[in-house]
């Protein structure tokens, strides 16, 4: 079985993003490796309605596209239960987490997969609360998997 990972809106946009900071273009580079792998079966990318949502507030439109195509061509849309997701989303709003961030997070949490963020402030959270996936940044999923 292939393990699933679910790469939150920032760490999909950051090839978009300054690549003059070292950190930044550290991470568009392990979001590239994160995709060759995909490319080679040896994870599945999943994405949420959040990513819909989030993808469609970004108003570069090459941008917004090539998103929306990328999660299309090579993610898997995955559903959860509504009822259950609600609840616990709920619950890590009230422990400090933003709306959208509790949603990616549910949703991840929902099919097991490795989180991806490059959100300090939203990994730092996840490890706060009892959740039985992974989360980290895109260069401490590559370093853990051995990516190179």
């Amino acid at each position: 079985m292939v393990n699933k990972i679910y790469l939150d809106v920032c760490a999909l946009c950051r090839p978009y993003d300054d690549q003059s900071y070292m950190r930044i273009n550290l991470e568009t580079i392990a979001v590239q490796l994160i995709f060759s792998a995909i490319d080679q079966n040896m994870y599945d990318l999943v994405y949420s309605p959040v990513h819909i949502k989030e993808i469609s507030a970004i108003s570069d439109q090459i941008e917004r596209f090539e998103l929306y195509h990328l999660l299309q061509e090579t993610g898997k849309f995955i559903k959860v239960d509504k009822a259950r997701a609600r609840k616990r989303a709920e619950r890590l709003v009230s422990t400090s987490f933003g709306v959208a961030d509790a949603a990616h997070l549910v949703f991840a949490e929902a099919v097991g997969a490795d989180f991806i963020t490059c959100d300090d402030k939203l990994c730092k959270k996840c490890c706060t609360v009892d959740t039985v996936i992974w989360a980290g940044n895109p260069v401490a999923f590559c370093d853990k998997e051995g990516l190179r």
